[in-house]
């Protein structure tokens, strides 16, 4: 992959945005106010247990109690499972923790919607070329490496420095990465695990350690990509990530460019403008089909349509077209929105089943790009594809937006009509239930207006049936299914 990142620092917030072959794919934002929490290793108390859920809520000094799985917990270098060779039993939580008891835990899930943080006793520290894994002591090499050769180079080289303190992962960027490089790694984490243990004893100490800011993280991450160029828009930012990239990213030095152009840096490349569009639900392709994403809570949902697409063949070659164009959109959107979780894809119907492989094929391979681990499954008897994507961060939906509180979230609002006629039912009752002279009813300007236009010959009927005059009143600051009816 050839990239580029630009880097938006302000006081308030940073914002990293990977641009490839100059379109946008990808962005981070981070508020300075709201710093993630993934990574970042606390010493928690657990504030209950629920043996029904087999699990237990950890109070790590937030609002919401973290989640800690019983299938998340370590101990001793042990995986909390009993094994004979005729199955595996899992351990009670009940065996594991108690209310009250002190434990050390990492954040592998930020918070996300009504949900607390999901944690893990199975500590990880990344570097530049490794992951320190303190509950193992074995090696472990990223798929991505695929050559045998140099997986087994790598392996032996790392299993010289592995003991009973700790083993390591090998990551992506460490492929051809020299013998002393690891060990310096090696050497770094081993000392900052060591820091951690210390601060462990302090019984003062909450945070034991917290991943690096949005900017260097970033760096951290795409180390071994090919990333061309990096734009950073803040002098400061600029000097810090110049000192951190001379320690640990010495070849990504040189790329490093301080952007003291007029325009705003996310006006190059039209970065502002592609974010706004990735929070609609409608997404054109060029081909005059759209696609229209829905995230719910429990999931994602894509739905794929045709639009101004005829094609110029036959039908089936333009569903099978769109589709196809549809598959790359998908993988695009996936990662600029950062929608993770179950996501259900509603690929137009196709009747030829070489159709339907080469569209899961074609979705494959743009996906592989993503360095989100997702798992893709087949057409499912509706002709659906389910599919997983890795979530550990809030959705950029989530992160910019919140519920509309006109529609409370639900997308829609009461048509005017609907309102007139809530309006008409709750002068009936309220004559029924109350003494009063006249009603006064207080609505918004649409409904005000229907109620003395469409509508007026049937509020003339229910004035007629209560008896009563009825006055519209206006009010400009109400919302369309916002009323009241006022007895005078």
């Amino acid at each position: 992959m050839s990239a580029e990142l630009l880097i938006n620092v302000t006081p308030s917030e940073s914002r990293v945005a990977l641009i490839d072959n100059g379109i946008l794919q990808e962005i981070h934002i981070e508020r300075h106010t709201k710093l993630g929490l993934v990574g970042n290793i606390y010493r928690g108390k657990v504030s209950r247990v629920l043996p029904g859920m087999q699990a237990a809520f950890v109070d790590i000094g937030f609002e919401k109690a973290a989640f800690l799985h019983a299938s998340d917990i370590v101990i001793h270098n042990e995986v909390i499972e009993d094994v004979n060779p005729n199955h595996i039993t899992k351990k009670d939580i009940r065996e594991l923790v108690r209310d009250g008891q002190d434990i050390v835990v990492q954040v592998v899930k930020d918070p996300i919607g009504t949900k607390g943080a999901r944690l893990t006793t199975d500590i990880t520290i990344p570097s530049r070329y490794l992951v320190f894994m303190p509950s193992v002591t074995h090696v472990g090499v990223s798929q991505r490496i695929e050559d045998p050769e140099e997986r087994e180079r790598l392996k032996n080289i790392v299993q010289t420095f592995c003991d009973e303190n700790g083993g390591f992962i090998l990551r992506t960027a460490a492929e051809g990465v020299n013998e002393e490089e690891l060990v310096q790694d090696a050497d770094f984490l081993k000392r900052l695990w060591g820091i951690i243990q210390t601060r462990m004893k302090t019984k003062t100490a909450n945070v034991l350690f917290q991943d690096l800011p949005l900017a260097r993280r970033v760096i951290r991450d795409f180390t071994g990509t090919e990333i061309e160029k990096i734009r950073i828009d803040s002098k400061l930012s600029f000097n810090e990530l110049v000192e951190f990239t001379k320690e640990y990213v010495p070849e990504l030095q040189g790329k490093l460019e301080y952007y003291k152009g007029e325009r705003p840096i996310f006006d190059l490349y039209d970065v502002e403008n592609e974010a706004q569009r990735a929070l609609k639900r409608r997404v054109d392709l060029k081909s005059g089909g759209y696609l229209i994403i829905d995230q719910t809570e429990a999931m994602t949902t894509i739905d794929i349509n045709t639009g101004a697409f005829v094609g110029h063949r036959n039908l089936e070659e333009t569903i099978f077209n769109t589709n196809i164009e549809a598959t790359q959109a998908i993988a695009r959107q996936l990662r600029l929105r950062n929608l993770g979780g179950m996501i259900l894809i509603d690929f137009i119907d196709m009747e030829e089943p070489d159709h339907q492989r080469r569209v899961l094929h074609s979705l494959t391979q743009a996906c592989s790009l993503d360095r989100a681990k997702t798992n893709i499954h087949g057409f499912t008897a509706l002709g659906l594809i389910e599919m997983t994507r890795k979530r550990t961060r809030e959705s950029l939906e989530h992160i910019l937006c919140e519920d509309c509180p006109v529609c409370e979230g639900r997308g829609s609002i009461k048509t005017v009509e609907t309102i007139c006629f809530e309006v008409m039912r709750e002068i009936v009752r309220v004559n029924r239930a109350y003494d009063a002279d006249k009603f006064v009813v207080y609505a918004s300007p649409a409904v005000a207006e229907a109620l003395m236009g469409e509508e007026s010959a049937m509020l003339a009927e229910v004035e007629l049936f209560v008896t009563k005059q009825i006055k519209v009143q206006t009010e400009h600051l109400y919302n369309q299914d916002k009323f009241d009816v006022v007895m005078m």
